[in-house]
């Protein structure tokens, strides 16, 4: 049957054109009811059960099937999710409504309907000749779905009868929607809301916790007494971002001071790039990451980024009063040049909420049911939930999910979602920090796995097509022991006109990863592969990573290589790329490297290659830095683990050898080259990496730092910046140095991947360089497959396909490549932190030698070189009698009962684990030297909040 819709609509050129829309309509969709002989065998796929029994509710005895609407698919998503929901229709209807409205309960609806054990049915109502309505004169779209819906739920439980009319299936409608609810009753039809259906399940009292708690203004967990103005509409908040009233931006909370944050401004213009709001009243409700409109507030009321280092530990009142107070500690006088644009929030245009991980903060109040949930994350705020399980779920980490954030509120109301495990066992802890940082780490699916090759595979005479054949070459790779996943090797031989050739062979990921497909779409998600301290979460799956494309010794491997002839001057004369075949001599690490070339006894192939090798990266090395490329530190540390327990039992910084650097001059040089070689070839479309120059504001506190000790760093340049920082040297003090380059790391910006052609920055900061791209991963970073295709385009090895080249899809990956690596980068940060709590929590009470990095109002930041281990020692604390501090921000220093701190004075202090807050377990520092009368008592030890030291570098992310 056909329904069409004819409409005439004006062209650009004034004319007019007849447009028919069809919509057909079918009578043989299924029902989804397994005998059903109305349908007989019309539906296909995850079916409803026959005789559904498994949900033993109150309100409803007969078995029956459940049809939820748009918003109970939209808001209550963790409920249908739950293993004891099952046998729910859902409407094409609701799904299109939902697919519109968000993206991600869109994707888990879709997971749950593929789950078959859950027996979720999409019933296809639009196209059902006796399911689809016209939409009436004068009705809204809104209203023409309810109805829909109403329709289905009403034919559903007329047809059902016809499958058997002893059991008597029932389908019930449920809505949160009073008029669609009163509605729906009138035409006979069962209908409850998601939370009478809830609490009528009496075998799955949990249940009821997980329902979002939906009424946003007036519930009673509130005092009533309004905190908050009210946010703006949608409506007005445009009008006044068109008019320049409002800025629109991204709200970004503190971690050090909960009253604090600050607003990136979207937009091109440089001033104003960033907007701070202080104070609760301003912060108006806003949550981290959220898409917030902001009222820039008069100059007079402007003030400065505090320095105040501030935690939300209030109990589970509402103190209004005492915000206040500290509030009025952030307002200190300040120099008119350090007050930056302020302003207040008014309106939100876009939530990004996700769910939380944390724990409970049970309540004072036996029996209460009401309980504050403290995040994990210190940037979001703590929120409000009812569970009837707070005893159980004392201790451990828990998943909560955000409701909204009433006016007359302190805290957001929530609902829980699951229960992780206790807190502190590593396996939660690791799961923890995959899912606050997001990262994808579920095991890959059957979809993925299945365009792997099949086993035993070798390589076939269409594998050789456009490929030479390298396999008489000593090639070797070089990489940190224990490493599975050898992306790269590397050759060099004398040719017989006594020039050099230095081949880079990168593994051919992309000749097992074919665009578009499933296995391609989950590495394009992932983005990168995340290093944890005693875990890998790969990129693709361990058959390719570990194996097929790991370019192990003595085993033929696919490759994509990179070929040089050099001269002794480590000058380029000719380059050339080619797909190749390769055969690795070797697998070494970087020590057995090492050794090789400093032995007087070895002289065989391998030998050789790498002193050639090595030679030449010491001149290149030389010549980078010439141009102005930065030599920076950070200070990286490496775990020793017990084999039985996998504990940490030693920390210590990593050591660096000259191969480290050798293996980093070729795999830069290869980067560099193919920059070139795909924007010359794609100047639109190349998919290249930039590091942006930082802003002179950046520096001024290496300036300063340097200034406090006589010494004087230039930043105009990258170059004044290298040779200045290599003057820096003090013979009194060798490690100020390292010091220096480790504050001038935390001064530069993020590199990024973008788009050629829709930028025209390309210069490398770091690297000096004016093109850059990453070439030498792609088992374990994306933008080097999509590099390697882009290369091997240019030179005719493989075909092109049209995302290829185009410029705004590739911008959107390099969009989620930016914040996968940001990410990864968090969570290498955070488990290197846990790791080393669980180190000191074996070690007992530690004293070590640090060193001053930051000074700030009330605490000072301490780097410990022996474990490359940054902590903040608070002189502050509460029940204690405040010292005298003065803080002086021009030099930075901190004086404290006549004793003052500089930036980089070397001090001692105590290193304890302090486990009394299990959900933010601190390594506690205190001073020990030098001596201070009230601060160095051995009762009085000062807290730290873990940073964790740089994140776990491989070889090379520049």
């Amino acid at each position: 049957m056909l329904k069409s819709k004819t409409f005439l609509k004006k062209t650009r050129a004034g004319g007019v054109m007849k447009i028919v829309r069809e919509h057909y309509l079918r009578d043989d969709i299924g029902c989804g009811a397994p005998g059903c002989g109305a349908c007989g065998r019309a539906h296909e796929g995850p079916a409803l059960e026959p005789e559904p029994r498994d949900q033993a509710s109150s309100l409803c005895p007969l078995p029956h099937y459940l049809l939820p609407d748009t918003n109970v698919l939209l808001h209550q998503i963790d409920v249908l999710e739950d293993p004891a929901i099952r046998n729910v229709i859902v409407l094409q209807t609701v799904l299109q409504e939902v697919r519109n409205r968000s993206a991600p309960i869109y994707k888990r609806i879709r997971d749950v309907t593929n789950n078959q054990e859950k027996h979720f049915y999409t019933f296809t109502n639009e196209h059902h000749k006796e399911t689809y309505i016209e939409q009436e004169q004068g009705e809204n779209a809104n209203d023409r779905n309810d109805r829909a819906i109403r329709v289905a739920a009403k034919w559903y439980n007329e047809h059902l009868k016809k499958v058997s009319s002893e059991n008597q299936l029932q389908v019930i409608l449920i809505t949160n929607d009073k008029k669609n609810k009163e509605k729906a009753v009138g035409e006979g039809i069962p209908a409850f809301t998601c939370e009478e259906y809830v609490k009528s399940l009496t075998a799955n009292p949990e249940l009821i916790d997980r329902l979002a708690c939906l009424s946003e203004e007036g519930s009673e967990i509130e005092s009533g007494k309004i905190i908050f103005s009210e946010h703006l509409p949608l409506s007005k908040l445009q009008q006044g971002i068109k008019s320049g009233s409002y800025l629109q931006g991204t709200f970004r909370a503190s971690r050090e001071n909960y009253l604090e944050a600050t607003v990136w401004i979207h937009g091109d213009t440089e001033e104003d790039k960033e907007i701070i709001l202080q104070g609760l009243k301003h912060l108006n409700r806003a949550i981290h990451e959220d898409i917030v409109a902001v009222e820039l507030l008069p100059k007079s009321q402007w003030v400065a980024p505090s320095s105040v280092v501030l935690h939300d530990e209030g109990q589970n009142e509402d103190d209004v009063e005492k915000e206040e107070e500290r509030e009025r500690l952030l307002k200190t006088s300040v120099s008119e040049k350090m007050l930056k644009p302020t302003g207040r929030v008014v309106g939100i245009i876009k939530r990004n909420w996700r769910p939380y991980c944390g724990m409970l903060s049970k309540s004072d109040i036996k029996e209460s049911r009401r309980h504050l949930f403290t995040p994990a994350d210190k940037r979001i705020p703590r929120i409000r939930i009812e569970t009837r399980q707070a005893s159980a779920l004392d201790g451990r980490r828990i998943i909560v999910a955000i409701d909204g954030w009433p006016r007359n509120s302190r805290y957001p109301n929530g609902h829980f979602v699951k229960n992780l495990g206790d807190v502190g066992e590593k396996e939660t802890e690791t799961e923890v920090l995959l899912l606050e940082h997001d990262v994808p780490h579920q095991p890959f699916s059957q979809a993925v796995l299945s365009f792997l090759p099949k086993m035993p595979w070798s390589i076939t005479e269409k594998d050789m097509k456009n490929r030479e054949d390298l396999r008489h070459l000593c090639v070797c790779s070089v990489d940190p022991p224990g490493c599975t996943d050898i992306d790269d090797a590397l050759h060099c031989r004398e040719l017989n006109n006594g020039n050099l050739e230095v081949g880079v062979h990168i593994a051919d990921v992309s000749h097992f990863i074919r665009p578009g497909n499933a296995l391609d779409q989950e590495s394009a998600r992932r983005g990168t592969t995340v290093y944890l301290c005693e875990k890998r979460i790969d990129m693709v799956p361990e058959l390719l990573s570990s194996n097929l494309c790991s370019l192990r010794s003595n085993v033929d491997r696919l490759a994509f290589s990179c070929i040089w002839e050099m001269n002794h001057n480590a000058e380029i004369l000719k380059t050339r790329f080619t797909k190749s075949v390769i055969n690795s001599k070797a697998s070494l690490t970087y020590a057995e490297a090492q050794m090789r070339i400093d032995s007087a006894t070895m002289n065989d192939d391998i030998t050789t290659s790498l002193r050639g090798l090595n030679k030449l990266a010491k001149i290149l090395k030389k010549g980078r830095i010439e141009k102005g490329a930065l030599t920076l530190s950070s200070p990286e540390v490496r775990f020793h683990m017990d084999s039985e327990t996998h504990d940490p039992i030693d920390l210590q910084t990593k050591e660096l050898r000259e191969t480290n650097s050798m293996v980093e001059e070729f795999m830069l040089l290869a980067n560099i080259s193919v920059a070139k070689k795909i924007h010359e070839e794609f100047s639109e479309h190349a998919l290249l990496r930039k590091h942006p120059a930082p802003p002179p504001s950046n520096y001024e506190i290496l300036v300063k730092a340097a200034k406090s000790k006589n010494l004087e760093i230039k930043t105009d340049t990258a170059k004044s910046l290298a040779d200045s920082l290599d003057r820096a040297e003090s013979p009194a003090f060798p490690y100020l140095n390292t010091l220096l380059r480790i504050l001038a790391t935390r001064c530069m910006m993020q590199a990024v991947y973008f788009c050629s052609g829709m930028d025209n920055d390309f210069h490398h900061y770091g690297l000096a360089s004016p093109i850059y791209t990453h070439f030498t991963s792609p088992i374990r970073r994306y933008a080097d497959i999509i590099v390697h295709r882009l290369l091997a385009v240019a030179i005719g090895a493989d075909c092109t396909y049209p995302d290829l080249t185009d410029k705004h899809k590739l911008a959107d990956i390099c969009k989620n490549l930016n914040f996968r690596h940001k990410m990864a980068q968090y969570a290498q940060r955070a488990s290197v932190a846990f790791h080393t709590q669980l180190f000191f929590k074996s070690k007992g009470i530690v004293s070590e030698e640090a060193y001053i990095l930051f000074v700030k109002k009330n605490a000072v930041v301490v780097l410990i070189p022996k474990y490359g281990l940054e902590g903040t020692v608070f002189f502050e604390e509460k029940d204690k009698p405040k010292p005298q501090l003065i803080y002086d921000d021009e030099t930075p220093s901190l004086r404290i009962e006549g004793t003052v701190f500089h930036v980089f004075d070397k001090v001692k202090v105590k290193i304890t684990l302090d486990s009394s807050n299990l959900q933010h377990q601190k390594i506690r520092m205190a001073l020990i030297e030098p001596q201070i009368p009230g601060i160095n008592m051995p009762t009085d030890t000062s807290n730290v909040d873990l940073n964790g030291p740089g994140g776990k570098k491989r070889k090379l992310e520049k």
